[in-house]
């Protein structure tokens, strides 16, 4: 293993932070801008144009999901193993802009059930590595940060894709297929940035001799390691798609052209949280922050079920932001914290596709308790199984058996 340290493998920018996490961030802001230009659209598509139900919109988030999950792990385990993670970065980024045009052409459900399943393989593939990049060029004492500016830069492009698609759909006449050509834009602009701006480093950090799915090499991510992972699919059991969010505005009373401005309210938040609470996990401990954040997520999930007036929407869409700020960053720098450099594509697959797997699940547990019991339950639910995965949070914070030092 290749003992340089981080600092020295970067160029230091902002606050002791690669150039390479700079540019990471503006190529997810690009992709962020071109696939919540769908997203934040794509419910209301299904429903008022291809005449879908809430239990066909939960199959196809939770199968486009969890299928595509499965490819995190082999694409974090083949960075780890051939030492080259910007090459399955840029297919992966590339994939998810490529497919954008079917649903622009789609007729049925089932095209975009396509579209989404070849978008979340891209996702897929690019999330591991590109996850693994940020840990090769940080330290532990500027990981939460380096995360979390990441994610900061995510969700510009996150809140800017809704507020795109709300200005398109209204000067075109509400033409969903419009904004869906559009939205291919920045998705290639960010795969032509990622392919061109980063360099990775001459000596590659992580070149494992052994297959990093092997019996052995599973086992040597630790207990604390495979502990998170629980949590974290615990926690994801109750966190379905923010698909349902939107339906829940759109019942709640806002107007259809407003929708995709709930994704812009959240994404604001999330955008503004993501860096200070990155700085904030540094200080006090990315594990404190994650509680803190699920429990956030407990309270404002038992909210979406009672609210009854526009403005109470708006306001738990805000702290639904500052959740994901808290969590997000703060769970990626303690998986960064606890992997071996030569298996960090390994450890954020693995947690990627059990906690992707239980999107299936979740979604189909939302749609079907919405449409058979009430949209109270689903919430009621989301909340429970984050209850639960902060008790498990607190159990490994006081047993010696799931504490570790930050690996550089």
């Amino acid at each position: 293993m290749n003992t340089q340290s981080p600092k020295t493998i970067k160029k230091k920018t902002f606050a002791n932070i690669s150039r390479s996490v700079w540019i990471l961030g503006f190529v997810s802001l690009l992709t962020d801008i071109s696939s919540k230009m769908i997203d934040s659209i794509l419910p209301l598509f299904l429903v008022s144009v291809l005449q879908a139900n809430l239990i066909t919109i939960g199959y196809i988030e939770g199968i486009a999901e969890s299928t595509a999950s499965i490819l995190k792990i082999f694409s974090g385990a083949l960075s780890d193993r051939i030492g080259k993670r910007k090459q399955l970065a840029v297919f992966g980024y590339g994939l998810s802009s490529f497919v954008k045009p079917l649903f622009a052409v789609a007729t049925s459900p089932a095209w975009v059930l396509a579209a989404r399943f070849g978008d979340r393989v891209g996702k897929g593939i690019r999330v591991a590595p590109r996850d693994a990049i940020v840990a090769d060029v940080t330290n532990p004492e500027n990981r939460g940060a380096a995360y979390g500016l990441r994610q900061s830069l995510d969700t510009i492009g996150a809140f800017t894709g809704p507020i795109l698609a709300i200005i398109l759909m209204s000067i075109s006449g509400q033409n969903y297929r419009l904004v869906f050509w559009i939205a291919l834009i920045p998705g290639i602009l960010a795969v032509f940035l990622l392919a061109s701006g980063i360099r990775e480093p001459k000596t590659p950090i992580t070149q494992p001799r052994k297959n990093p799915l092997s019996r052995d090499a599973l086992k040597s991510l630790g207990k604390s390691y495979w502990w998170l992972v629980a949590v974290a699919l615990i926690f994801n059991l109750g966190n379905s798609s923010d698909a349902f969010l939107l339906l829940r505005a759109k019942q709640i009373g806002i107007p259809t052209e407003l929708v995709p401005l709930s994704l812009v309210v959240m994404n604001l938040t999330y955008c503004l949280s993501a860096y200070p609470m990155g700085l904030l996990s540094d200080k006090i401990g990315k594990l404190r922050l994650l509680a803190a954040g699920f429990l956030l997520y407990a309270l404002t999930y038992l909210g979406f079920a009672f609210i009854n007036q526009n403005w109470q929407m708006w306001v738990l869409l805000a702290l639904y932001g500052v959740y994901q700020g808290m969590t997000k960053g703060a769970l990626l720098a303690l998986v960064a914290d606890r992997v071996p450099a030569n298996l960090r594509g390994t450890g954020f697959g693995m947690i990627n596709l059990v906690t992707g797997a239980a999107i299936l699940p979740a979604s189909i547990l939302a749609g079907s308790l919405w449409q058979l019991v009430s949209p109270q339950a689903t919430f009621i639910a989301g909340s429970g199984f984050a209850v639960i995965a902060i008790a498990l949070l607190i159990i490994s914070s006081y047993s010696p058996r799931f504490r570790v030092s930050a690996r550089n």
